[in-house]
């Protein structure tokens, strides 16, 4: 640099920026080859050109980056203000290279998730892997972040010395800090142990504090539960770990469902299971496993009927129950609507004593005869006296 100086007579900022200049196009160039290298050799794979789309951005400001640090190494140190321009460089270099991480990170990730789709039958495994990565990843990114953070801030020595004194002073803040870190990091433990223990995967159907949805997405802190109404419940990863939950999907989608109808004791039970089983075989609802009636209690008004049926998953479960409901309903009104539940009384005569008793008045006399008016139905009027 100090010959080229000579003979082009440049002041030493004007050669530094000179040389930076240079070195970052011919970074530009090998960046622009190796990219488009990379896209060839990745199109055949979505996993692998994930990866890659994800890094072309942050490599295609780190790469100058590095050329520029390494111009402003080779400058003279007493260059003005060079120090300050070095710092810089490398606050920003390393800003790029934590986000190139991130987004590698994130495409690695992606990558995973394309390679395990969960939009088939039997999609457990899929599942499984999904939720991994997911937690995992978010994990990952959020570590490479704190430590880029760290680091960018350690180039500084004053902050450096300044962050010392308060780690070795203020062990009451640092304690006071820990209390309050601790739902974090109680949050942090709980997707650790969802990552890999898995009571809970994306895409399964739970019942939480009496609701019924899926689970559309594990966050780093919290847990998206999709209820059937399109509503969103938004539950703490600590809560799973600690509370009780229904998880219908925890090894299979299959499920059993259950209609129960009240229908007085004279009903006959053939024609009803030969209706449910009708409609089971003819809808793409039932599975094929279970179709029955049983009778499971009794009352004084009625007895009680239950249809227990078998589907793939939760929700052609409830679809298929009201469509049993819908169908023996039919077939009740229809065929035998003098066997719905009734409600029954019995009146007892009276005993001749009381009758006779209920005669007299309270003077001893017996009763006047019954007066009635002279209608077709009676006749005459009885004389009185």
């Amino acid at each position: 640099m100090l010959s080229v100086r000579m003979d082009l007579n440049l002041s030493p900022w004007a050669l530094t920026f000179l040389s930076a200049a240079i070195a970052m196009t011919v970074a530009w160039l090998i960046f622009f080859s190796s990219a488009a290298i990379v896209q060839r050799g990745t199109a055949h794979s979505k996993p692998a050109s994930a990866v890659a789309q994800a890094a072309r951005k942050p490599a295609g400001i780190m790469l100058p980056l590095l050329a520029l640090q390494f111009v402003l190494r080779g400058a003279p140190d007493d260059l003005a203000h060079i120090a300050l321009v070095r710092q810089a460089t490398t606050i920003v270099l390393i800003a790029s290279f934590t986000w190139l991480l991130m987004r590698m990170a994130r495409g690695f990730g992606q990558a995973i998730v394309m390679a395990h789709r969960t939009d088939a039958s039997d999609n457990l495994m899929a599942r499984r892997i999904q939720t991994q990565t997911q937690v995992v990843t978010r994990l990952a990114v959020s570590g490479i972040g704190l430590i880029g953070f760290s680091l960018a801030l350690m180039t500084i020595p004053d902050v450096r010395q300044i962050g010392t004194s308060l780690l070795a002073s203020a062990g009451v803040v640092g304690i006071a800090a820990g209390l309050a870190a601790r739902p974090v990091l109680g949050n942090l433990m709980a997707g650790l142990q969802i990552a890999f223990s898995q009571p809970i995967r994306l895409d399964d159907v739970v019942i939480v504090d009496g609701e019924w949805g899926t689970i559309e997405e594990i966050n780093s802190t919290y847990v998206v539960v999709k209820i059937w109404d399109e509503r969103r419940l938004i539950v703490p990863l600590q809560w799973w770990i600690e509370h009780p939950f229904q998880n219908w999907t925890r090894n299979s989608a299959n499920i059993l469902g259950t209609v129960f109808l009240w229908l007085d004791y004279r009903m006959p039970l053939q024609p009803l299971r030969n209706a449910m089983q009708a409609v089971c075989e003819m809808s793409p609802l039932w599975d094929g496993r279970v179709c029955l009636i049983q009778v499971t209690d009794f009352s004084e008004k009625a007895m009680q009927l239950r249809c227990l049926i078998s589907s793939g998953d939760s929700g052609k479960s409830w679809d298929l129950r009201c469509l049993i409901r819908e169908e023996l309903m039919v077939v009740m009104q229809r065929d035998y609507p003098d066997y719905l539940p009734r409600v029954r009384a019995e009146i007892d005569k009276p005993l001749p004593s009381t009758a006779h008793a209920d005669a007299e008045d309270t003077l001893g006399r017996p009763p006047s005869p019954q007066q009635r008016s002279p209608t077709p139905e009676h006749g005459q009027a009885p004389p009185v006296g």
